[in-house]
């Protein structure tokens, strides 16, 4: 299983780089990107093209199936995050024969505050899309994590709807993404108590799979950077 596991990590590293759902200065835009934290970044990672390319997405179905098979073996219900963790949520459920559900997107919803502002001028309707039963063990799926912000919004908005469905003796304690990019996540899931899983460690793991796919000056652009991102901020 190891084996076949690493071949998919590098086959989707390898789809991700090609199909440019990995964006570099050196390639794409030589400005670089902004990000919402307001860091200068030299790359710029877009999963949410992941159903563009069916037979990536279906590597990434295969490879979070074993990745869950193996961290959260309890699990018995997959929940997509809006928008970019539906589909990956769906190839998990094509996979493995999870059931699969997924939150609604809450506009200007950036804190778990603003989240539940927004449930009180939401009325009645659902926060999640699908089948919640008693006893569900689920896990929350989305195509990234940076900051763990976003993760913690997704479940309180499930919790949330947990309540208004009456439904008892649901545990929602873990989070699947197919990239974490090292910016702090697993502390801040540790500390929200949650079991946070990664198929692929950007710094560890992503990166030095695209050694022999980028030019020798991008990938040294980019390792340089992770390394210490606050001597390339303007």
């Amino acid at each position: 299983m190891t084996d076949n596991l690493g071949k998919l990590k590098q086959d989707i590293m390898s789809d991700i780089y090609q199909n440019r759902m990995l964006l570099t200065a050196s390639r794409d835009k030589k400005e670089g990107w902004t990000l919402v934290s307001g860091l200068w970044s030299p790359f710029y990672i877009q999963l949410r093209l992941l159903s563009s390319f069916p037979e990536t997405l279906k590597k990434v179905g295969r490879a979070m199936t074993m990745l869950l098979n193996e961290k959260a073996p309890n699990v018995n219900k997959v929940v997509g995050v809006a928008f970019a963790g539906i589909p990956i949520a769906t190839a998990i459920s094509l996979d493995s024969g999870l059931p699969a559900c997924h939150t609604r997107k809450m506009l200007g919803v950036r804190t778990e505050e603003d989240l539940h502002r927004a449930i009180r001028e939401y009325g009645q309707h659902s926060l999640v899309e699908g089948v919640v039963e008693d006893g569900d063990v689920l896990c929350i799926v989305d195509d990234l994590v940076t900051g763990m912000e976003s993760k913690l919004i997704a479940r309180a908005q499930i919790q949330a709807e947990i309540v208004r469905r009456e439904v008892q003796n649901v545990i929602c304690d873990d989070v699947a993404v197919v990239l974490d990019r090292k910016q702090g996540a697993k502390m801040k899931a540790v500390k929200a108590g949650i079991r946070l899983h990664s198929l692929i460690d950007f710094v560890d793991e992503g990166l030095p799979l695209l050694q022999n796919s980028m030019d020798s000056e991008e990938y040294k652009l980019i390792a340089n950077y992770l390394a210490d991102p606050s001597g390339y901020q303007p």
